[in-house]
């Protein structure tokens, strides 16, 4: 990902490129031998397709905020018209606005030509700009208020990058805007969402290289939810599920790394403990049948776990599971007569062997 400070600059370079292929029938430009873009033929003075032309260069050179005003003026003068430039026209003033630090602002024109042209070559321009203003806010950027950023503007941002998704459905940028929303939650350790955007990512780019990170995530927010043997516990079952899910999918990346292993004894473990508190709980209201049984079927589902090994001394503390020793086996007991006669030692009336 580009740095922040550089982000304007490739928006704006982005734009002129763009711009020079929808002006191809009034502009063309050429690769000269020294490697530089050169203008072969210019639009005719006077028309829209030369303002569009000379606002682009204004926000290529550094002048976002003439540009914007300019535009601004065409836009009002032009907008209810049918004009054919007024995408662009939106999409430049909005350009113009985010290089000239007001990208809340830009989010109007951008919303303008998302809603009303949503069939013009700018639509998915506006969708792509609209996702980096996303980007930014949930990055940290703030937004203005009384000319100062003070104001919160992650929510703004996350809604966003959810647009993103539903307004280009399957496309390489709502894969990406799926996988940072989702970190982004996870960053924050808001694991419920993050948990639930990591499962959307899987559900809708099944094919994508990432879907392994996005289920070991989604693995990991299920289980950094649970708080708690006191606590809602759904998360670990899903957890447990997922682990299985993954086991079949990545049979060899499991094994290798063991995190899966690791993970279910923890998730196992959790969900005994849970299992035993609640015991405990009946115990303390006298409800001893129902604790009874509990601890009986904590034992019999998690028997591998510490909980379980609490759960049998209680039981046997209060008597609920006894140990019968096994009748001895006639054979087994003439042997043992024989190996005690053997090893006897000598009484003092026998006297000892030469």
């Amino acid at each position: 990902m580009p740095h922040p400070r550089h982000t304007a600059q490739i928006i704006t370079l982005a734009a002129m490129c763009s711009t020079s292929i929808t002006l191809a029938q009034s502009s063309e430009f050429e690769l000269n031998e020294t490697g530089e873009w050169t203008q072969t033929r210019a639009p005719e003075p006077g028309t829209d397709a030369a303002f569009m032309a000379e606002m682009t260069r204004l926000i290529a050179e550094g002048n976002p905020g003439r540009a914007s005003d300019r535009l601004g003026d065409w836009l009002e003068d032009h907008k209810r018209t049918r004009n054919s430039y007024i995408p662009q026209g939106y999409y430049l003033h909005a350009l113009a606005r985010y290089n000239n630090d007001r990208e809340y602002k830009a989010l109007f024109d951008l919303e303008s030509i998302i809603q009303d042209f949503p069939d013009s070559p700018y639509f998915l321009k506006a969708v792509e700009l609209e996702y980096q203003i996303g980007l930014d806010y949930i990055n940290g950027k703030k937004r203005r208020f009384l000319g100062m950023r003070i104001e919160n503007a992650r929510p703004t941002g996350e809604e966003l990058l959810i647009r993103t998704q539903e307004r280009v459905p399957g496309s390489a940028l709502a894969e990406e805007a799926a996988m940072r929303l989702a970190d982004h939650y996870y960053k924050r350790r808001e694991l419920k969402l993050a948990a639930e955007m990591y499962s959307i990512f899987r559900q809708n780019f099944p094919d994508s290289p990432r879907v392994q990170r996005a289920m070991l995530r989604e693995i990991e927010a299920n289980i950094a939810r649970f708080k708690g043997p006191r606590y809602d516990g759904s998360g670990l079952l899903d957890a447990k599920l997922l682990i299985e899910e993954y086991q079949r999918q990545f049979p060899a990346d499991a094994i290798r790394s063991g995190i899966t292993e690791g993970l279910d004894a923890w998730i196992d473990e959790s969900a005994a403990q849970q299992v035993l508190d609640t015991a405990r709980w009946y115990l303390q209201v006298d409800d001893d049948a129902s604790a009874r049984f509990v601890l009986a079927r904590l034992i019999r589902r998690h028997p591998a776990t510490d909980a379980a090994d609490e759960a049998l001394d209680m039981m046997l503390e209060r008597e609920w599971v006894t140990f019968e020793p096994a009748e001895p086996n006639p054979s087994d007991a003439a042997e043992s007569e024989t190996a005690s006669q053997n090893t006897q030692p000598a009484t003092d009336s026998e006297e000892p062997s030469p």
